[in-house]
């Protein structure tokens, strides 16, 4: 039995599953990553992922939001036309995973001098109150 299958907890069954997928994907720290807060008086605070993915191209990288994660990919393909007398720099390919809450977007992703930069917003919660009639027999 889990930590999260408390009758407390409605609504929540997923979670493990979800922190289980994280924990898998989190491999050997490659690469390195920012997250930095950016407050915008016109936009508000957003967030903004930064990955050093030097080496990576445009169309080597790929960025997706499925099922409230925010995936990175990252695929090198192999040079055949190229002989190494000696090679350091090898061609990887890397899964990021980031967890998103709800009401967070994403609002575009950039590449610039070897940096990819996700930025994410998340618009102001509205308060919200609904009372729930009583019905009486």
């Amino acid at each position: 039995m889990g930590v999260l299958n408390s009758p407390y907890l409605l609504g929540f069954e997923d979670i493990e599953q979800l922190l289980d997928r994280i924990t898998k994907s989190g491999g050997d720290g490659y690469p390195p990553y920012n997250i930095e807060r950016i407050t915008d008086d016109e936009a508000g605070d957003r967030l903004r992922i930064t990955l050093a993915v030097a080496g990576f191209a445009r169309d080597d990288l790929d960025v997706a939001v499925e099922k409230n994660q925010l995936i990175i990919r990252g695929r090198q393909a192999e040079d055949s036309d190229r002989t190494y007398l000696h090679r350091g720099i090898a061609a990887r390919q890397f899964q990021r995973v980031f967890v998103l809450v709800d009401g967070i977007e994403v609002v575009g992703a950039d590449l610039k001098d070897g940096l990819l930069s996700v930025d994410l917003t998340r618009p102001e919660p509205q308060s919200m109150t609904r009372r729930i009639e009583i019905k009486s027999e």
